[in-house]
């Protein structure tokens, strides 16, 4: 044990030490941190508290009953009190000599064992009065064994757990039945500043530091675990989410020189002639928006480098049309491409779509690929895309599968990309030769956000509509109008035009909510619209019947459809001229403008009606507010932004947002935009070899995993 013991002194001690190294940290307490992801001193000190409790120092010249105080006491004397319950009366002093017992009804013989007369200690609770002032079971720290109690807070020994602001740190079952709760991960942490003292360096630039003022590593540190007060606190945190957004940026530069290293197999690209003779015969113009887009890919794929493009547009934008147009470049030139979308439903409405842009044009090689298909007719499908017979092939998420395989894949389309893991995207662009990529979002996306999300694609921007598109007028009713809104319906119906009616449905609730939509189907179908046909459509239903219930819909066959949210993108029926919402409080804003969008792509009047019950939250409120108040879905993105964070805009577990320990990019767009400004003129690529960065990140939303 001794020579252990002095082998432990000798060790070189850095960032880098594992945790074992601090006194009171075994075996058993090194694996359960690990389970936490802390296995260094450094995975430790990045372990930033939740939040903060004030614990400074009561001057308790003035107790106050109900008031929560922190005082330095020194223990009397202690005694057995019973009664109903038994209890441990526990008589101290302040410096005042004014009189505060100390009341425990659980663990008795521990704290009469422990407070001993004579004893100093800082106490934490809230006051009460009973026979005098008390604290129950109130949170202690012992100063000194010596009985001194002139000491002033100045003069006492550092305190950790009480007489400063505190941190609380997330901590987990395990963790606790070893005695590492927040006291306990406050403990390691302050023994792991004492041991690391004057062994932190600075890993940001030293021009950084001075142009942005921010505290060197080391001291933001001590302040963010152990603040000296409110405005030391704000400075550590500020430092820690420059410092992360800071190398996230770099590692988006280094991403970007690397993909620049990256040759282009299939270049240079000539110009469509099918491309050049469509565009002439499509039944409108194109919007101001789609011709730059298209301009801009251009330019883009003319290079020996492979490009990548995030085309992001509001509903309606018309983005399947640029992608279509920008497709045809590839397949004139023998060249493959493959569109991926996130549901069968929207691959087929792609596919459709697309036949209907080309109408006459010559016969293209366009396949599509989705789900349970009978196994020769796949298999043909599969021989054709190998053979390189099928020039354009648009599917699901079949198209990872290891059994497809293409002849020249040179561009690979991401529609709803963010609905796709990083591993699912990088699989499709490994099936190619160094593809170019063009990733789509119907989620208009805030430009920071996109920065920081997408930051190693080239951003394309649709805003503008298409021309003779009427606003779609929307209205928020309770459920006590709910008649008046079925004779809405009935009316627009009776004319000639079609209505969604869609119901929520979400993981958590799953069953539930399949039952409500079903049973709504059953109701409208037997008892409020017997003389209309109503379909039904939701995730469960298998291929063939979708696309039936879909096919008959299109043909205005089906005048009311019931549906789940599998119809909130890209389902384009120009006939629909109403959508009804159900339970639209439980929907987010950009949610809720996609289920809009399904209906005003006609030239007919539109309507929007939101249901919720006569009692909603404020916040549900908001997010319906903010849909009656606007259209643009940049501006709603904006709102639903601040309200939910990026994860729940994009409502998606694979979004692949970076792990950031701290930085919020809700809050620190500020920072997002300096430290990005910062990492290009500043940076070097080597520092993310830095020990204290490297492995810092996952891929994230990064395309490129190179």
């Amino acid at each position: 044990m001794k020579n252990s013991a002095s082998e432990k002194k000798t060790v070189t001690v850095g960032l880098s030490s594992p945790v074992g190294i601090l006194k009171g940290v075994g075996p058993r307490k090194q694996e359960v941190l690990e389970t936490i992801g802390i296995k260094t001193l450094q995975d430790l000190l990045l372990w930033f508290p939740r939040k903060y409790l004030d614990r400074n120092l009561t001057e308790n010249i003035l107790l106050k009953q109900g008031e929560s105080v922190t005082l330095i006491l020194e223990i009397i004397d202690s005694y057995l009190a019973h009664g109903r319950k038994s209890r441990l009366v526990v008589s101290a002093k302040t410096k005042n000599n004014e009189s505060v017992n100390l009341v425990f009804f659980k663990g008795i013989q521990y704290f009469r064992r422990i407070l001993q007369s004579g004893l100093l200690i800082a106490a934490t609770g809230k006051l009460e009065y009973f026979r005098g002032f008390q604290l129950i079971h109130p949170d202690y720290e012992v100063l000194s064994y010596g009985g001194n109690a002139e000491l002033s807070g100045e003069d006492l020994p550092e305190s950790i757990h009480t007489g400063r602001i505190i941190p609380l740190y997330s901590t987990t079952e395990a963790l606790r039945e070893e005695h590492l709760d927040s006291r306990g991960l406050r403990r390691l942490v302050f023994h792991a500043l004492e041991t690391l003292d004057g062994k932190i360096p600075e890993i940001l630039p030293k021009e950084v530091v001075t142009k942005r003022n921010l505290l060197q590593r080391a001291i933001a540190f001590k302040e963010i675990h152990f603040p000296t007060e409110d405005g030391n606190l704000l400075k550590a945190r500020t430092r820690f989410k420059y410092e992360e957004l800071y190398y996230f940026n770099l590692l988006i530069e280094y991403k970007k020189s690397q993909r620049a290293k990256i040759p282009r197999v299939f270049w240079p690209l000539p110009e469509s002639p099918t491309a050049k003779s469509l565009i002439p015969n499509l039944p409108f113009q194109l919007t101001k928006d789609q011709k730059e887009s298209l301009t801009k890919i251009e330019e883009g794929t003319k290079t020996d480098r492979p490009a990548a493009f995030l085309l992001q547009g509001d509903v309606g934008s018309g983005k399947t049309l640029v992608a279509l147009l920008t497709a045809l470049r590839y397949t004139d030139n023998n060249i493959q491409v493959c569109m991926v979308a996130p549901t069968e439903i929207l691959a087929r409405q792609h596919y459709q779509t697309i036949l209907n842009f080309l109408g006459n044009m010559p016969f293209l090689g366009i396949e599509i690929l989705v789900g349970k298909e009978p196994k020769k007719a796949r298999a043909e499908k599969l021989y054709r895309i190998k053979k390189g017979e099928s020039s354009f092939i648009i599917g699901t998420h079949s198209v990872f599968q290891d059994d497809v395989e293409f002849k020249d894949l040179g561009l690979v389309v991401i529609d709803e990309q963010h609905k796709f893991g990083v591993e699912q995207r990088e699989k499709l662009r490994a099936k190619g030769k160094n593809p170019d990529i063009l990733a789509m979002t119907a989620t208009p996306i805030p430009r920071t956000l996109c920065l920081t999300l997408y930051g190693d694609l080239e951003l394309v921007t649709l805003r503008n509509r298409p021309a003779g598109r009427k606003p779609i007028k929307t209205h928020w009713f309770t459920n006590d109008r709910r008649s008046g809104v079925y004779n809405s319906i009935r009316k627009y119906v009776t004319q000639g035009r079609q209505c969604y009616i869609v119901y929520p449905l979400v993981e958590e609730s799953e069953k539930s909510d399949l039952k409500s939509c079903i049973e709504g189907y059953e109701t409208l179908r037997k008892e409020v619209f017997p003389e209309f046909s109503v379909g039904l459509l939701h995730g469960k239903l298998d291929a063939a019947e979708k696309d039936r219930v879909m096919k008959s819909f299109q043909q205005n066959t089906v005048q009311i459809l019931v549906s789940t949210t599998v119809i909130e993108v890209g389902v384009d029926v120009p006939n629909a001229s109403v959508m009804v919402i159900e339970h639209a409080d439980r929907f987010g804003i950009s949610q809720l403008h996609q289920l809009r969008g399904r209906v005003g792509r006609g030239s007919h009047e539109s309507f929007c009606i939101l249901l919720t019950e006569s009692q909603t939250t404020e916040e549900a409120k908001y997010r319906i507010q903010a849909l009656l108040d606007s259209d643009d879905g940049f501006v709603l993105s904006e709102a639903d932004l601040k309200l939910r964070g990026p994860g729940e805009l994009l409502g998606v577990r694979q979004s692949g947002l970076p792990d950031f320990r701290i930085a919020d990019l809700r809050e620190d767009r500020e920072w997002i935009e300096v430290s990005r400004e910062d990492a290009e003129k500043f940076g070097s690529i080597g520092d993310l070899e830095k020990y204290e960065i490297s492995n810092r990140f996952t891929e994230g939303a990064l395309l490129f995993s190179n």
